[in-house]
């Protein structure tokens, strides 16, 4: 993906201490691929989960069945619950999750090009509750073109959320 602020984002957490982890469906890898191809991006990633199948979306990150049931896959709240479930699972500070639908068909009632991506951390004071971030979007172009435009909004989320340039 080449984006420049995978890089800044891994050498802001890790001055700060911080680490992440990352929830994909219809990225199915590419987001955790950003943060990878960094060097060094071992000090602070702590892995990724690809839940393509809506199943293992409850299954490996622990969304709700009924959440899943009565909103679908491609919805804001699991968007939060996939990245509250990678940061639970991967033992991290902070997750990024996309969801969406890249086509070429609608899926469960969304069009394609309708896409969420969700940022998840820890409380900014003590007593506060944890960090949670839900973007939605409507992307164009073919499958590739969601996918990276995808990876993008879910790259800029984190960076807006960890307030970095």
């Amino acid at each position: 993906m080449g984006d420049e602020r995978a890089g800044a984002i891994l050498d802001a957490l890790q001055r700060r201490g911080e680490t992440l982890a990352v929830a994909e469906s219809l990225t199915g890898g590419l987001l955790a691929a950003s943060f990878v191809e960094v060097p060094g991006a071992s000090r602070v990633f702590r892995g990724g989960i690809v839940a393509y199948a809506t199943e293992l979306k409850a299954k490996l990150l622990g969304v709700p069945p009924p959440l899943l049931a009565s909103h679908g896959p491609v919805d804001a709240a699991v968007a939060a619950a996939l990245a509250a479930g990678a940061r639970e699972r991967c033992g991290a500070d902070w997750a990024a999750a996309t969801t969406g639908v890249a086509g070429p068909d609608p899926q469960a009632g969304q069009p394609v090009g309708r896409v969420y991506v969700a940022v998840v951390g820890p409380a900014p004071a003590h007593g506060e509750p944890e960090r949670v971030e839900v973007r939605e979007l409507t992307l164009a172009g073919d499958r590739a073109d969601i996918r990276a435009g995808t990876v993008a909004a879910a790259v800029g989320l984190l960076a807006e959320t960890l307030d970095i340039s």
